[in-house]
């Protein structure tokens, strides 16, 4: 009797499917001896590139889905990605259990790295409707991103998917700014465009969430190293501050101005 000859692709496991055992082998501390907290360091990091993944996943589909006036897929996306965001500030707690003294016994070890040069998060940025040419000053620390940067850029974003939107509901003419005013103001005066309406307090919900994000994270990164310069040369807290006024969606802020009035 020959014997049974076994099959030779393995049941797939919890392990194989997840890809665990390559996961856990990521986390590489470069510290000698190997600091304590770089370990947390290293996943938390990962775990954010991890959401960010996940994120720009949805905004593309979001983009596609404004595209062709799906909202209820829109808003869905739009859910998912605002309770990734409550657990990327949540994770800045959990950093935060490290102390500055904890930090820098392996801080020297990441020059010249810098989170600067997460590629996700620019991608974040401009698919959320970011200006491509103020990411021309970052190009020295990743020469790679111009490119990848441009070929996203290309396909569109979620600030110019939404206003699309407008004009194809016939809510604006155009999109000059006095135009575009006028339609916004006419969808939260008219009942017929609630469910613009709820699109728009949904957006600016994604712009908030994203602001808060940057928020918790200057605080972070001045508790952790006050105002001395970033591990890539970067200029720290005093850059970081500087985006903390980023809004993508101004029309929408703004527009709160001239809802008072009514």
């Amino acid at each position: 009797m020959n014997p049974k000859i076994p099959s030779p692709d393995k049941e797939l496991t919890y392990s194989s499917y997840l890809k665990v055992k390559d996961l856990l082998s990521l986390q590489k501390p470069l510290s000698n001896p190997v600091a304590h907290d770089e370990l947390l360091f290293i996943v938390i990091h990962q775990v954010y590139e991890l959401w960010f993944k996940l994120v720009l996943f949805e905004l593309s589909s979001l983009v596609s889905f404004l595209e062709k006036d799906e909202l209820i897929k829109s808003f869905h996306s739009l859910k998912r990605v605002s309770e990734i965001f409550k657990v990327l500030v949540q994770q800045l707690d959990i950093l935060e259990t490290m102390t500055p003294t904890d930090f820098n016994k392996f801080r020297s070890n990441l020059n010249p790295a810098s989170g600067f040069q997460s590629l996700q998060f620019r991608e974040l940025e401009i698919i959320s409707g970011a200006n491509l040419s103020d990411y021309q000053k970052f190009a020295p620390l990743e020469p790679e991103w111009m490119g990848k940067l441009q070929e996203l850029n290309n396909k569109g974003n979620l600030s110019q998917s939404f206003k699309n939107l407008l004009l194809k509901r016939k809510v604006v003419e155009d999109l000059s700014p006095e135009k575009l005013q006028a339609g916004l103001l006419e969808i939260y005066q008219n009942p017929k465009h609630q469910d613009l309406q709820a699109l728009c307090e949904a957006l600016l919900s994604y712009d908030e969430q994203l602001s808060l994000w940057r928020f918790r994270h200057v605080q972070m990164v001045e508790r952790m190293i006050g105002m001395k310069k970033g591990t890539g040369g970067s200029l720290g807290v005093s850059y970081l501050t500087q985006t903390l006024t980023k809004r993508y969606f101004p029309e929408l802020w703004e527009l709160r101005t001239h809802l008072s009035n009514y």
